[in-house]
């Protein structure tokens, strides 16, 4: 497979972090998740109580502790300078501020440029809400998921219940519609499919068809 920039955006819990971990491990390809990135600064800036409106402290907050990936057998942990926040990162009180947090253009910079270092040697997967946009606009596929709300809440749901995270079924879908509409109107790299993304709606789908379609999109690209 040629190492190429392979790019998934889309909505809170449409299946971007699933397939596209089986994608980069199914290419032998490196998996970035940015969103995880926005989570971790989410994560320290209540840990350390700096304010989420406070820009500069916030950016601040990704130089003195820089987020980093390590595989194991129990999955991609995630680490913020050395401690790991795999699990932190997912309470509600972090999915609650991440959009708030992740509005700001000088976090996004910060972080911007960490994910375009990490893409540039190519063979990479990376998933976010601006990946096709604004982070790797030179990516050779774009992919943009999408589902409704119904289903994204019961994924989210299901998913929390499995990592022994406790959250009500209507807080989850509240969460996910505001999210969705607070990263679609944010000023700064909102989340818009780019214009040549293919668009995968994959309400009702099972992740292995999602998997497989994408993996045609690259196919008849003539990768």
């Amino acid at each position: 497979m040629e190492k190429i920039s392979i790019a998934i955006d889309g909505p809170a819990s449409s299946g971007k972090s699933t397939v596209a971990k089986i994608l980069a491990n199914d290419f032998h390809f490196i998996y970035v998740d940015t969103g995880a990135m926005y989570r971790a600064i989410t994560f320290l800036a209540i840990k350390h109580h700096v304010a989420f409106s406070d820009e500069l402290a916030l950016a601040e907050l990704t130089k003195k502790y820089p987020i980093t990936f390590k595989q194991s057998r129990q999955g991609q942990l995630v680490f913020a300078d050395d401690e790991e926040i795999t699990q932190a990162i997912r309470q509600t009180d972090v999915t609650a501020a991440v959009s708030e947090v992740s509005a700001h253009s000088a976090v996004r910079e910060e972080l911007v440029e960490a994910q375009r270092q990490l893409a540039k040697a190519g063979g990479i997967v990376m998933d976010g809400r601006d990946i096709g946009t604004t982070v790797l606009p030179q990516a050779e596929v774009k992919i943009f998921l999408v589902a409704s709300v119904e289903e994204r809440a019961q994924r989210r749901y299901k998913e929390n219940k499995e990592k022994g995270i406790q959250m009500d079924f209507e807080s989850i879908k509240e969460a996910i519609a505001k999210r969705d509409y607070l990263d679609s109107h944010r000023e700064v790299s909102p989340l818009v499919q780019a214009a040549d993304a293919e668009r995968i709606d994959t309400t009702g789908m099972s992740i292995d068809q999602v998997v497989t379609k994408i993996k045609e999109v690259i196919t008849l690209k003539g990768f």
